[in-house]
């Protein structure tokens, strides 16, 4: 087992943020700087061709932080931040940049090869959530959940599948295939999902059959105007409300 490094730490606005490795792997984890000596663990995946301090992750972790009191961890996808790539990922990146220029379909790039970073991100998002939970401001017996639209929706519906410690997710703009949705169909915590309604890349019925796919007795649609890029700010502050439900913290400032 791994063990987790910290490697820098900063604080701001009652917001803690420290760096750290657990293996190869690099990750930011956010922390309250003041509250409880233990609180939930928010696990947040990034999207395709960003990484753990991309401005939508580190806006979502200040907001579930400063909200709830909660902790909030982002590791680098394989390929992604300062992690190298591999052969595979420089050509599946290529493939998919020529498919956007030449105006094509990029979903059939995106999907197996987003299927392949989940294989290789599952396993890491394993060993970081144990070598989190032997940090004594978090614990193993608090609860855990699951944050991530776009590629962090490939790789949190396999993760979210078979790790017993998450018991909430928000998941979205993503197609559905049948590999992806038949993973869905094993899931059963709650899960709030967002799709963009004039989605230009994923078709609206293909979103909606992922909904439709997870077994979830609570799950919540939230469909919104607009296309791929221009999720509306305030489902950020939706997902605080829905961690707060379920994770047992409550909204203690406006996110």
């Amino acid at each position: 087992m791994f063990s987790l490094h910290f490697t820098a730490e900063t604080s701001s606005d009652g917001v803690v943020e420290r760096d750290f490795t657990v293996g190869e792997v690099t990750g930011v984890l956010w922390s309250p700087a003041s509250g409880p000596d233990r609180a939930p663990l928010v696990l947040m995946g990034h999207g395709g061709g960003t990484h753990k301090r991309w401005p939508a992750m580190t806006g979502r972790a200040h907001r579930l932080v400063k909200g709830c009191g909660f902790h909030v961890a982002v590791i680098d996808a394989p390929g992604h931040g300062g992690r190298p790539r591999t052969a595979v990922d420089e050509r599946e990146i290529a493939a998919m940049q020529r498919a956007m220029a030449a105006g094509e379909p990029v979903g059939p790039i995106v999907v197996p090869y987003n299927a392949h970073l989940a294989e290789r991100a599952v396993p890491e998002w394993r060993a970081t959530l144990d070598a989190l939970q032997e940090l004594p401001e978090i614990g193993t017996e608090g609860p855990v959940g699951y944050f991530g639209l776009n590629m962090g929706t490939a790789i949190g519906v396999p993760l979210t599948a078979i790790e017993p410690r998450i018991v909430a997710a928000v998941f979205g703009i993503f197609w559905h295939d049948e590999s992806l949705a038949e993973t869905a169909g094993r899931i059963t915590v709650p899960v709030e999902f967002v799709l963009q309604w004039d989605d230009e890349h994923i078709p609206r019925q293909s979103g909606l059959a992922l909904f439709d796919a997870f077994a979830s007795k609570e799950k919540t649609l939230h469909a919104n105007a607009g296309r791929h890029k221009e999720l509306p700010r305030f489902e950020a502050d939706s997902a605080v409300r829905f961690f707060a439900r379920h994770l047992g913290g409550a909204v203690t400032s406006p996110a």
